[in-house]
């Protein structure tokens, strides 16, 4: 007797799970684009705008073009917009003379203005994220201390290459980097720059961990291991 066809394994047939469509990479990319346009009027010092958001003009064209490759959560695309906010605040004012930070100056009765220290721990913060979701996806890495470490030395690496990147400046620039710069008289500010970055990139594992995995659930189908 000729055997039947084997019957298929009905959870081997079942398509993936699809992503509901979400409207949050297009609000973040209007956002993205809405504080470049604004910020680009009459900035306080228009080299230092453009310098300020050059990761922006950098970053936003490659995560348009590989959105359908390879989309990122909505949680990361929120948070990438809200640095890209206060990377183009930072670039207008400069981050030496942000009104926000001058209020929180007058607030916390500090001798400069905050707001580049707000920055520097959203380059951690918001960084390790990414990273993140780029060791728990592309990677077989699973959640524990691993990642977590190595998520810190991302950051860290990029935080390192921003003040390189600073020191360079100010080489070639001399006076004219100041406002770039942003040290505002501290001869420690690299040194500070690393250390808020590294605080950030702890606060944002330890506080939007669980969250960033729901949100890797609902992209892939799949939580993190």
């Amino acid at each position: 007797m000729t055997p039947g066809p084997a019957t298929a394994d009905p959870a081997a047939a079942a398509p993936p799970p699809v992503a509901p469509r979400s409207a949050i990479p297009s609000v973040a990319l209007l956002v993205t684009l809405g504080v470049l346009a604004v910020t680009a009027i009459r900035p306080f010092d228009g080299p230092t705008w453009w310098l300020e958001v050059a990761p922006i003009l950098i970053a936003t064209p490659i995560l348009v073009a590989t959105k359908r490759r390879w989309p990122w959560t909505g949680l990361l695309y929120g948070l990438l917009a809200v640095h890209a906010v206060i990377l183009a605040v930072g670039g207008h004012y400069t981050y030496a003379h942000v009104p926000f930070g001058e209020w929180m100056r007058d607030v916390l009765h500090t001798e400069r203005n905050p707001y580049d220290r707000l920055g520097h721990l959203a380059q951690g913060f918001i960084p390790a994220i990414a990273f993140r979701e780029m060791l728990l996806r592309a990677t077989p890495l699973q959640k524990g201390k691993a990642v977590f470490f190595l998520v810190l030395a991302c950051c860290l690496a990029v935080s390192a290459l921003y003040e390189l990147v600073e020191w360079l400046t100010s080489v070639t620039a001399g006076d004219a980097s100041l406002e770039f710069l942003g040290v505002q008289g501290d001869v420690w500010d690299a040194q500070w720059d690393m250390l808020f970055a590294l605080i950030g990139a702890i606060l944002g594992q330890l506080l939007l961990g669980r969250l960033h995995d729901r949100a890797i659930f609902r992209l892939t189908g799949k939580l993190p291991d």
